[in-house]
């Protein structure tokens, strides 16, 4: 006999069956439990607070920080026949009465709202006089002071146990290690709470990291093998983002920029043209992307390091939420690192935090310069061991040669040490090489012991000692300088021999063609027309509701249909991903086509 749970899960969500830890998660909070929820993107996060507040009696209060997203969340819902709505800064007086008119009547499901509008004395005082399901705080990592989606708002939500201790309180993310765990049930006064932590792998999701070379064309090569997809592409800087969404549209790209410095207006529209249209590409700051819902991306590019191993895990995750394949795609040099050092190092923060950042950004080199199975140095961030290399990183399909770099790295270092230790790699690279540049003259550098020693390595391989040397902390940046490379403690045992230092060897082609894989999971020829019709018929749909495409169905429902070609209502039923009120609004529609196509 199926439990309630299952049968809302199938009546309302369309679905056989729940996934991973999402029963015992449903179960727990619906019993009047509280919980904290650790779940990778797109691993289901929401099903675990929308159908425990769909079995309790009263309304689910969902607290998000994604007001831009807001809309389509709750459109979604009522899409399933869910009474869904939302209340923030976007709403006009009267559909915010409205909406607190429907919450004081019980005429709701779920209510989505922003932290600032909850923290609000009138709507405090109106939740006092509505009858509350459960409060699920989504987005929780942004409650700690060290991440960089930190909102000062999250803090004050303990509010919600001081006043309705008996009510349960869940608190979601899909990214956040051990100590931001601890941070996450110490903040938001959930110390008893029961912890649910998923594998944090995203087993569709290759990883690739690159050497930066000529970093237009790099991206230009990658972009290349996913033409006609959704993507984002990070960049550090505004000025950067606007120069690569100009660049990829120049070369037949659908390229949009994003940054906080656009106006909102223009934010607003590429965000809404990102969501509703095909392929797509975003060039962006980190301000755009948490909790992103299109599941069709099919890649995420970084053409700049990002700033930690927990950042590039949250960016990356927003790839590939269909569970079809996607890649992850990181271009980084000496240069990133330099600038993120000096970043950390002229900024205002307090030493304490300077500090964790130093160590967030050096864990993060440590990623991109291991030969060991992405996958498993990533997960290990999380404290998650992954028992075997993956298969589906560039380490492990084009594994790196290592090389024993220590005569090398003696020179690099013994050359850094002789021109003063103020001077960046370029320079260095010219002293080594014996180039005959003005500057080298003129400054006598051509009179080191060093001058010319490294004739033997070109450029781009003495780049690549580089920038190993700063990862592993054997040269470091002069941060409140000009960025010039200075020696460590670590560098006298390389110098004196009494270290070896292996290296692993650049190769400009590697994985090229083995990293081109499938941008989704393949339809089978027989299927194709009928699945395009589908897709035509959802277009057309949210067209007239002027919702993602998404909203309507999901590519995989689509996919499933054109597979088993349902002839009648109840077969249709049937296909994964059709609940009841889905079935009933365009279940005669989706028939229609499916015997046009024969």
């Amino acid at each position: 006999m199926s439990s309630p749970a299952h049968e809302l899960l199938s009546r309302v969500f369309g679905y056989d069956d729940f996934r991973g830890p999402q029963q015992a998660i449903v179960e727990h909070v619906a019993a009047g439990n509280d919980a904290l929820v650790l779940m990778p993107t797109g691993g289901g996060k929401s099903l675990c607070y929308q159908v425990p507040a769909l079995l309790r009696d009263g309304i689910g209060i969902v607290v998000s920080p994604l007001i831009a997203l807001m809309q389509d969340q709750v459109e979604a819902l009522r899409q399933l026949g869910v009474r869904a709505e939302f209340l923030n800064s976007t709403l006009d007086a009267e559909n915010a009465q409205r909406v607190e008119r429907a919450l004081l009547s019980g005429d709701l499901d779920l209510l989505y709202v922003a932290p600032e509008r909850l923290l609000t004395q009138r709507f405090l005082s109106l939740l006092e006089r509505s009858r509350i399901a459960l409060f699920a705080i989504d987005e929780a990592h942004c409650v700690s002071q060290w991440g960089h989606d930190f909102r000062p708002e999250y803090r004050q939500l303990t509010v919600l146990h001081e006043r309705w201790p008996h009510i349960p309180r869940m608190a979601l993310t899909a990214t956040a290690d051990p100590p931001t765990q601890r941070e996450i049930a110490e903040r938001l006064d959930l110390v008893d709470a029961r912890h649910f932590v998923s594998s944090f792998d995203r087993p569709n999701i290759r990883y690739t990291v690159v050497q930066k070379d000529n970093a237009r064309k790099q991206l230009q090569e990658f972009l290349g093998r996913h033409r006609g997809s959704a993507g984002i592409v990070y960049a550090m800087s505004r000025r950067k983002v606007e120069e690569t969404a100009q660049y990829l549209c120049s070369q037949g790209f659908n390229a949009l920029p994003y940054h906080a410095g656009l106006p909102a207006e223009v934010r607003a529209e590429n965000q809404r043209r990102f969501l509703r249209e095909d392929g797509i590409i975003m060039a962006a700051t980190i301000a755009f992307g948490m909790g992103i819902d299109k599941p069709d991306v099919r890649f995420v590019a970084h053409v700049d390091l990002p700033k930690s191993l927990e950042g590039y895990y949250q960016e990356t995750g927003r790839a590939g939420r269909d569970g079809d394949p996607a890649e992850a795609w990181l271009c980084y040099g000496l240069g990133d690192v330099v600038l993120l050092k000096q970043m950390i190092e002229q900024g205002e923060a307090a030493e304490e935090r300077k500090r964790l950042e130093r160590a967030k950004l050096d864990h993060l080199l440590g990623y991109c310069e291991s030969m060991q199975c992405r996958r498993q140095v990533l997960l290990a961030g999380f404290g998650e061991t992954y028992p075997k290399p993956c298969g589906n990183c560039d380490n492990c399909l084009t594994p790196a040669a290592a090389w024993d770099a220590t005569v090398a790295s003696q020179k690099a270092l013994s050359c850094v040490y002789r021109s003063g230790q103020r001077f960046g790699v370029g320079h260095l690279i010219d002293i080594l090489r014996g180039s005959e540049n003005e500057r080298i003259k003129q400054l006598g550098h051509d009179q080191l012991s060093t001058y010319g020693i490294g004739r033997d390595l070109d450029e781009r391989t003495w780049r690549g000692v580089f920038r190993q040397l700063v990862a592993a902390s054997l040269l470091e940046v002069d941060s409140e300088g000009h960025g010039g490379l200075r020696l460590t403690d670590a560098s006298r045992q390389v110098l004196k021999g009494e270290r070896q230092v292996m290296m692993r060897r650049e190769n400009p082609a590697a994985g090229r063609e083995r990293s081109a894989q499938r941008t989704g999971l393949p339809v089978q020829p027989q299927d194709l027309v009928l699945f395009n019709a589908l897709r035509g018929l959802r277009a057309e749909l949210a067209k007239e509701q002027n919702v993602p495409a998404f909203v309507i169905f999901h590519d995989s429902t689509l996919r499933n249909i054109a597979e088993q070609r349902p002839t009648s209502i109840d077969a249709l039923s049937r296909v994964g991903g059709i609940g009841g009120g889905k079935l009933a609004r365009y279940g005669a529609q989706l028939i229609e086509i499916v015997r046009e196509q024969g």
